[in-house]
């Protein structure tokens, strides 16, 4: 199997999964964006996005998904919530939130402030998309009131999707108004092993 990745992007996501599953893998690392800077790279992806996964003949460009498809098809894992377990439902709603809620706006603020040339950045973007991000990560404050993870009672595959987007976040800026929660979850996260290496592959 090998992970297409540039250093810090959504391909975070598969690699620590990678690394919290103690896989063999090949890692390629790109600069970013790796459709204009990585020759080929569209034919490997035509979207130009990153990551990009291949295992035989599969190829995943979603990076919640290369996660799922990791713990299903290489488990049985404790990363991994089983359909027969209570916690299913809001394990599924974690991994999707986490790209289509909290990590959507966070892009628009990216690009707004660092990626378009001067004449194009947008402080009005940058300000509603801020408030928006903020706005829906209320949600995980309450969940992780008295817990240490999202759900199952243990690390999975959700708290790797959510940890990216509030690290990412974190990134931006933003992390000064995170609430003791999730402040605290963040922090936990960061202090694992697997996320530490991702953290020193560039």
């Amino acid at each position: 199997m090998k992970l297409f990745h540039c250093f810090n992007s959504r391909s975070l996501r598969p690699l620590w999964c990678l690394e919290e599953l103690g896989l063999d893998y090949e890692l390629e690392v790109m600069p970013f964006p790796p459709r204009f800077e990585r020759e080929g790279y569209l034919d490997i992806n035509p979207l130009g996005t990153v990551p990009t996964f291949t295992d035989g003949n599969r190829t995943l460009t979603e990076s919640t998904a290369i996660c799922q498809y990791l713990v299903e098809h290489y488990g049985p894992t404790a990363l991994a919530v089983r359909q027969d377990e209570a916690d299913y439902g809001d394990y599924l709603n974690w991994l999707y939130r986490s790209d289509a809620t909290f990590t959507f706006p966070l892009a628009l603020i990216l690009r707004y402030t660092q990626l378009e040339p001067e004449g194009r950045k947008n402080s009005q973007v940058v300000e509603d998309y801020t408030i928006w991000f903020y706005s829906r990560i209320r949600a995980l404050e309450t969940a992780l009131q008295d817990k240490q993870f999202l759900v199952g009672n243990r690390f999975t595959i959700a708290d790797i999707a959510v940890g990216y987007s509030l690290h990412f976040g974190m990134r931006l800026g933003l992390s000064e108004r995170y609430k003791p929660n999730t402040a605290r979850y963040l922090g936990a996260l960061m202090s694992r092993p697997a996320f530490q290496k991702t953290q020193v592959i560039k």
